[in-house]
């Protein structure tokens, strides 16, 4: 059986395309990307052919456009029978959707001039499927008008032909050759159900050509099938999360009591060196409470009510599972020395190890308000926060300074090295950034986790494999 043809737009360097890869069904035949060192990323992993331009530039099978997406011409692609478009186009044009302008502004304005090269390549190419993923705070931009008109516009796309058809490039797109979209998925998913060691949300729709459900249940079973499985049905995760330290240290909960109980016995006395409120409420709460018993403080640290030794079992064996098929299982991260230079840790400031050092597992810059290590003007959470070992990551970020770095759990850490900060993307420890620290840190931190991705893809096998074509 032939794979199925994926077309990669606002591609960055690659996490969903690379999940798509190794769902195993997919190939990957054009992408783009503006950045040249996110797409020079992109092109050694993907194995793809870089291509720069200044003018138009046309969709080649087997090369990654670096440039505006407005300058790729689709037409080279027209007659190889795509199956899949993905791609998370930037969407800060929709916060000018307002009023009732919005009926008679068309695309020009309302869409957002990245979306409406996105329309531009489901017009074109018109694939069976398409995977658009986005910042979850779309849903209710502009009080959810924004979010409304994207659903609308994949339902309704063959009447946006003549709103978006001037000088983007649709000539020999016509009425009648244009389908619409059914959509099977579309809301925020949290990854950590999928089993990534992080707390993410990404927007994510899933649509398919109208015209290709001709068994009128098709639709609903279909629909039914992908929220379960984007909502982690079937698996522990959404309940029993993979943790940092599992993470870090390539062993399942289960074999992490040594490490676990050194960490945290690190942190014996902190309230003797620093009285704030905050390490006064965390020391009875949370250090008073510790058994430090690996399992036990899990199942604390998650605020798990219920459960059973008989679930306990099965979800040690799904996090070892989870670990051996990211490539992380008996490898720690620490042991991990890439010529990327990403295992790396960071060179800091005296004053910024020592502030780390009175900021305790989950902590954040709180712990040390008005104390010599006080933050000035820094009023968000995420500021100089500390990962818990047995818990996900929080969401990382891909810029800022100031404290916004994610910080390692063991009391003698502080800012994570890009390749732990990779590996709480799910990223293979062989993948191979390109670019400075700086460009690198952007690149981890955009991306979609691959092993989400490769969930997502092995949906759109089920559907591309239930459709009739």
């Amino acid at each position: 059986m032939r794979k199925f043809l994926v077309v990669s737009l606002f591609s960055g360097a690659g996490g969903l395309d690379l999940g798509f890869l190794q769902a195993g069904a997919f190939k990957v035949i054009f992408a783009n990307e503006v950045s040249e060192s996110v797409a020079l990323t992109y092109a050694r992993n993907i194995g793809m052919m870089p291509v720069k331009g200044s003018g138009k530039i046309k969709a080649e099978p087997g090369t990654i456009a670096i440039c505006d997406v407005a300058q790729v011409d689709f037409s080279g692609l027209k007659d190889l029978d795509i199956d899949v478009i993905v791609g998370g186009p930037p969407c800060q044009d929709f916060s000018a959707i307002s009023g009732p302008e919005i009926n008679n502004r068309g695309i020009k304005v309302s869409r957002g001039k990245l979306y409406k090269q996105f329309l531009r390549a489901l017009l074109t190419l018109q694939p069976k499927v398409f995977v658009f993923e986005n910042v979850p705070g779309l849903i209710r931009a502009n009080k959810g008008s924004a979010y409304k008109t994207i659903l609308k516009d994949f339902k309704n796309l063959n009447f946006r032909l003549n709103c978006i058809r001037g000088g983007v490039g649709l000539a020999g797109v016509t009425l009648s050759s244009v389908s619409s979209y059914s959509l099977v998925f579309s809301g925020a998913a949290d990854f950590s159900a999928l089993g990534v060691p992080q707390k993410r949300q990404r927007l994510i729709i899933i649509g398919v050509r109208k015209d290709l459900l001709r068994d009128p249940h098709l639709e609903v079973k279909l629909q039914s099938a992908v929220k379960n499985i984007i909502s982690g049905c079937g698996r522990l995760f959404k309940k029993y999360p993979l943790t940092v330290m599992e993470v870090f240290e390539g062993k399942p909960l289960h074999e992490l009591q040594e490490e676990y109980e050194e960490t945290m016995k690190e942190w014996t006395g902190i309230w003797k060196e620093i009285s704030t409120p905050k390490i006064i409420e965390w020391k009875k709460n949370v250090w008073d409470k510790l058994t430090f018993d690996a399992i036990r403080d899990y199942i604390t640290a998650n605020g798990i009510n219920e459960y059973s030794e008989e679930e306990l079992e099965r979800v040690c064996r799904e996090h070892e599972e989870i670990l051996k098929e990211l490539g992380y299982l008996g490898r720690k991260v620490s042991e991990i020395k890439p010529c990327d230079s990403t295992y790396e840790i960071p060179n800091e400031t005296y004053i910024v190890i020592e502030r780390m050092k009175r900021i305790p597992p989950g902590g954040n810059h709180e712990f040390v308000k008005n104390t010599r290590w006080h933050v000035e003007g820094k009023g968000i959470s995420l500021i100089y926060r500390r990962l818990h070992p047995l818990k996900p990551s929080y969401t990382l970020v891909a810029y800022g300074g100031g404290g916004t770095y994610g910080y390692h759990y063991a009391r003698n850490r502080s800012a994570l090295s890009l390749r732990e900060m990779a590996r709480l993307q799910t990223f293979p420890d062989d993948f191979f950034f390109s670019g400075t620290k700086k460009e690198i840190r952007a690149q981890i931190g955009e991306a979609v986790p691959p092993l989400a991705g490769k969930r997502i893809a092995e949906i759109v096998k089920d559907i591309l494999l239930n459709l009739q074509f």
